[in-house]
This record gives structure tokens, sequence and C-alpha cells, in this order.
């Protein structure tokens, strides 16, 4: 898969390896930088909550606001984070949860 990425922990790397990805496992204080050139560079981008936790969230927005890369943010396979449910948050926003 030309142009796919995976940003995450070596668990959950090993498997979008497999299936094509080139995979990062950054240390802490990179992830900023690597996300940041990555997105400049790739179709489709996926990263994992805890690591996308360490990006600046304006970052992530702009990311996100310009459609390119695809931008997907998951839980990891550790299940350590959530990536934030934009279903409730829209609903919270038009007044309609509970």
């Amino acid at each position: 898969m030309p142009g796919c990425a995976f940003i995450g922990d070596e668990v959950t790397a090993a498997g979008f390896r497999l299936a094509g990805f080139s995979v990062y496992t950054p240390a802490p204080e990179a992830i900023t930088t690597l996300f940041d050139q990555l997105s400049e560079e790739m179709e489709l981008l996926i990263i994992t909550a805890e690591m996308a936790h360490s990006i600046p969230e304006k970052l992530l927005r702009r990311t996100f606001d310009r459609g390119n890369p695809l931008l997907l943010v998951i839980p990891d396979i550790r299940n350590r984070a959530q990536p934030i449910d934009l279903a409730a948050e829209l609903r919270q926003q038009l007044g309609m949860s509970e």
C-alpha cells in the first residue's frame, strides 16, 4: 500500500506491518515531528489514540480538517487509550446528549 503509514506501539504495529504499511514506533519526544512529516507525505495515516494524545490538538485538528492524508485515530491492541467518540461529541454540541 503506497502512501500508508501507522504510528503506534510495537504490538499493534506488527499487524499493520504485515498489511504492508510503513510503521513507526517513535519515542515520545519524536511523535509530533514524525506526525507532521508523515502528514505531508502519506495518503493514509493511522495513529493510536495513545500516540495522538501526545500531539498538539491544533496540529491534529489541522490534519483532520485538511482531509489529506486521511487520518484515523484508533485504540491500540492493548486498549490503553480510546480515541474521542466523535458521535458523542457531536450530540453534545447539538444539545442532544443525555
